[in-house]
């Protein structure tokens, strides 16, 4: 079985969105609550990076088959929550390319940005 791509790029979560089911995919904003606040992508659940490994097993169990989204600022703290997961059992876990900043450029111009 190929191994699914750990990244994903803008255009493609875009064309997923708006999260239908949380059955169809999970989309997890890893950053802190402070940076939750000022924007995020809808739909998104919160699983902070600075507690991910007591809260992800709990917050996504039963999630083992389902395609996780995970996105933070610029992409590097999504791609540790990402290794993480797939280190953990979630081999369909894959890192928005860019972050939220990213998305923002690209595909929501008018979003709060810091």
């Amino acid at each position: 079985m190929p191994e699914f791509p750990i990244e994903i790029v803008a255009e493609d979560l875009a064309g997923m969105l708006p999260v239908p089911d949380p059955k169809t995919f999970r989309l997890i904003d890893c950053r802190e609550a402070d940076e939750w606040q000022i924007c995020r992508i809808e739909g998104a659940e919160l699983i902070p990076l600075s507690n991910f490994a007591e809260e992800a097993p709990r917050k996504l169990a039963g999630s083992v088959d389902q395609q996780l989204i995970v996105y933070c600022h610029h992409g590097v703290r999504s791609l540790h929550a990402t290794r993480w997961l797939r280190q953990n059992g979630f081999p369909h876990a894959r890192s928005l390319r860019g972050g939220i900043e990213h998305w923002a450029d690209t595909m929501d111009p008018e979003m709060a940005r810091y």
